[in-house]
């Protein structure tokens, strides 16, 4: 592919790393996938496989433009692989290696370290896709229950993102990982999540919400991190990775805000005195 801001939707993996010619990855990714479509119909959202939902969907990595919205069911999402672009002559901007160039392959006495990063990061998408799977049966309004979705759809990409820089630089271990990463499930007693906080219930959209005010705003710091990567692509994958997660924030920021606002409005129309009279809000 000649322009990587431009993303190759012509094979079954949307893509701008040239997947095409590297096929040692597209294969692996290729046998990935239908595990990948199988974990997403089971642990996906609950009762909404069939719909269409009208979503964004990256066509590029250009900050001017680089989505489109249509409608789509979320089993059929254009999930890719999308890499910022290079910085040309990039250095390492911090630690002992710092003005050296950065990375283009894994040091080997970085390799152990590297791989628990990603396989970490990677672990807490599809985490917060399970953990949110019902909330669609009880979703507020259309607008809120879109936000979920795209949300949804995202933290799926990010998991691609992961799993491609596993399949491409950590061999079989990195393959291995990347079929953990399916076999996980959040809450489960047998085979948890990594993180404690992606085993957590998220049971009603208060909590959705102050999960993605909270949560999502300790995920941006963790991608700014991996983002100053002295391992390039890595660097690379989460800078993209921050253009779609400030939706996620923004979903719990102004959701947060319209529950504080409306229970400020509330308790003026019911004439409280005492925050405690929850009652009178009640009547």
């Amino acid at each position: 592919m000649n322009d990587i801001g431009n993303v190759d939707y012509q094979g079954l993996i949307p893509n701008n790393v040239d997947l095409a010619h590297d096929t040692r990855v597209k294969h692996a990714l290729e046998r990935w996938h239908p595990g990948y479509l199988d974990w997403w119909q089971d642990m996906g959202p609950e009762g909404f496989q069939d719909k269409l939902v009208y979503l964004r969907t990256a066509v590029s990595v250009d900050p001017k433009g680089w989505a489109k919205f249509d409608y789509v069911r979320m089993p059929e999402y254009k999930w890719g692989i999308l890499l910022a672009p290079a910085v040309p002559d990039r250095k390492i901007g911090f630690g002992a290696h710092k003005g050296e160039p950065a990375w283009q392959e894994v040091p080997g006495e970085y390799r152990a370290m590297l791989r628990r990063l990603i396989v970490i990061q990677g672990d807490t998408e599809p985490a917060s896709v399970e953990q949110q799977r019902f909330l669609g049966k009880t979703a507020p309004s259309l607008y809120d229950m879109r936000n979920l979705f795209q949300v949804n759809v995202e933290e799926g990409r990010h998991l691609w993102a992961m799993v491609y820089l596993l399949q491409k630089y950590f061999g079989a271990d990195g393959r291995e990982e990347a079929e953990e990463l399916l076999a996980r499930r959040s809450g489960d007693p047998d085979t948890p999540r990594m993180l404690g906080a992606f085993n957590e219930k998220t049971p009603d959209w208060l909590s959705f919400f102050m999960f993605t005010y909270f949560t999502d705003r300790d995920g941006k710091m963790q991608l700014e991190a991996l983002a100053r990567s002295g391992f390039d692509p890595l660097s690379r994958t989460c800078r993209f990775m921050l253009t779609e997660e400030a939706h996620h924030m923004f979903v719990g920021e102004t959701g947060v805000g319209r529950i504080l606002q409306r229970t400020c409005e509330a308790v003026k129309e019911a004439g409280m005195e005492d925050p405690n009279e929850i009652e009178k809000v009640r009547a």
